[in-house]
C-alpha cells in the first residue's frame, strides 16, 4: 500500500464583509499594540479595501506599516525590500491583500523577515527558512492562484527567470475569503483566475503525484469552477458565484500544495519568463495544447474521473473537449497572436521549459515529457488558435 501524507490546511474563515474582522481575527496570534505589515496590490486602493483593512486593524489597536510596491510577477527585488522595511519596523504579523502576487510576496516576507539573508538566499529550497517566523494572513481578491493555501511562493530573479521558494513555513496561520472583494475584478481576470484554479485541479489530480486523498479537494474544485465560473463573469455582483470560485481556488491550492502540478505549468511558468502573459491565461492555453495527449494515455481512470467531475461522462477523451469549451465560453483568449509573442520562438520557449526552475513540474507529469515533447507543445502554445 502506498503512504499518503496531506500537508495541514490553514485555518479560514469565508464571508461577505469579514475583512473588517481582520484585527479581531488577528487579535489573539500576536501582543495588542504590534506593528503590522499591511502588503496589498495599490489597485485595491481605489476599491476601498486598503482602507477597510487599515480601519479594521486600527480598530484592534495595531500599528499599521503599509507596502504596496507591488506589481504582477513579483520579484526577488521587491521581496527584499519589504523585507527591509519589516525588520526596521519591527512588525510582528503580515498581511497579504490581493492577488497571487500579494499573496506570494507576503508569505515570503513573513519566512524570511526574522533572518538576515535576502529572498534570492532561499530559491529553490537551497537553504533553510530561520527558525522563527511572522504570523501570517492571507486575504486574496481574486479567485485562481490559491498561493493563500499553499507552501509555496513563484519570485522572479534578476534575470527574469521565475523560481520557486518552498517550505511550510511560508504557509498562512489564517486564510479569509470575502467575497465582495472580488466582485470588482473585470470579466477577463475572473475568467482567466478561474482557469488558473481549473488548471490546477485538474494536473493535481491527474499527475503521477495524485492520490485519492487529496482528490476529494481537486475534484470539488473543478465542479465548483464548472458551476459558477460563467455566471460569475456574466454578473460579477453575485456573491454565492464568486464565493463558489474562492472554494475553488482554495481547494485547488490545498490540491497543488499536496501533488504539484504538471506540463501546464511548466508552459506557463516558462512563457511567462519570456514575455507578459497573465499566469491564468498562460496555463489554460497551455493545458488545452497539452490535455489531449496527456489524456490519451489513462491506465489509472485519472483524467476519466476528472471528466465526471467537470459534468462529463466517464470518458477520458471527453475531458480535452469539457476543458476548452469552458476555456473558450468564459471568454479566455487562446491565441497568443498579434500580441507581440512573435519575439518568442518555438525554441526558445521549449529551452525556457528545460531549465532547472520548471524541471520539478515536468518531472510530475504523468506521461514522460521528451525534449522532442517540449519543442512539438512550445509550437502549438506560440501558433494554436
Amino acid at each position: 500500500m502506498t503512504t499518503i501524507q496531506l500537508a495541514r490546511v490553514p485555518e479560514i474563515g469565508q464571508g461577505p464583509g469579514c475583512l473588517e474582522n481582520l484585527g479581531e481575527a488577528l487579535g489573539g496570534r500576536v501582543p495588542a499594540g504590534s506593528a503590522v505589515l499591511l502588503v496589498a496590490d495599490p489597485g485595491l486602493r481605489a476599491f476601498g479595501a486598503i482602507d477597510i483593512a487599515s480601519a479594521a486593524l486600527g480598530r484592534a489597536g495595531f500599528g499599521i506599516v503599509e507596502f504596496s510596491d507591488l506589481k504582477s510577477d513579483p520579484t526577488m527585488a521587491q521581496v527584499d525590500a519589504a523585507v527591509a522595511r519589516a525588520r526596521h519596523e519591527r512588525v510582528v504579523a503580515v498581511v497579504a491583500l490581493g492577488g497571487g502576487s500579494a499573496m506570494d510576496v507576503g508569505k515570503a516576507i513573513a519566512a524570511i523577515a526574522a533572518g538576515d539573508a535576502s529572498a534570492s538566499h532561499y530559491g529553490l529550497c537551497a537553504n533553510p527558512f530561520p527558525a522563527s517566523r511572522l504570523v501570517c494572513v492571507c486575504v486574496p481578491t481574486t479567485s485562481g492562484t490559491g498561493s493563500e493555501s499553499t507552501r509555496t511562493a513563484v519570485l522572479a530573479a534578476a534575470d527574469g527567470a521565475k523560481v520557486w521558494l518552498w517550505g511550510d513555513e511560508l504557509k498562512p496561520a489564517l486564510i479569509l475569503l470575502d467575497p465582495t472583494l472580488t466582485t470588482g475584478l473585470p470579466a477577463a481576470l475572473t475568467a482567466a483566475t478561474g482557469i488558473d484554479a481549473l488548471v490546477h485541479a485538474i494536473e493535481a489530480s491527474t499527475n503521477a503525484n495524485a492520490n485519492e486523498a487529496n482528490d476529494l479537494y481537486c475534484h470539488r474544485a473543478i465542479a465548483l469552477v464548472v458551476k459558477h465560473l460563467r455566471r460569475a463573469v456574466e454578473q460579477p455582483g453575485d456573491l454565492l458565484a464568486r464565493a463558489g470560485l474562492q472554494w475553488a481556488a482554495t481547494l485547488a491550492g490545498i490540491g497543488i500544495d499536496n501533488c504539484g502540478t504538471a506540463i501546464a505549468h511548466n508552459i506557463g511558468h516558462a512563457l511567462a519568463s519570456l514575455r507578459p502573459v497573465h499566469h491564468g491565461r498562460a496555463v489554460g492555453i497551455a493545458l488545452r495544447a497539452t490535455l489531449a495527449w496527456n489524456a490519451a494515455e489513462d491506465p489509472d481512470g485519472r483524467f476519466a474521473a476528472a471528466a465526471i467531475a467537470m459534468g462529463e461522462p466517464g470518458d477520458a477523451r471527453r475531458l480535452p473537449m469539457a476543458f476548452e469549451r469552458l476555456l473558450r465560453e468564459s471568454g479566455v483568449k487562446v491565441s497568443l497572436a498579434g500580441e507581440g509573442h512573435d519575439q518568442v520562438t518555438p525554441t526558445a520557449l521549449a529551452a525556457q521549459m528545460a531549465r532547472p526552475e520548471n524541471a520539478a513540474m515536468r518531472l510530475s507529469n504523468r506521461r514522460t515529457v521528451g525534449d522532442a515533447d517540449l519543442l512539438r507543445f512550445a509550437t502549438a502554445v506560440l501558433t494554436e488558435h
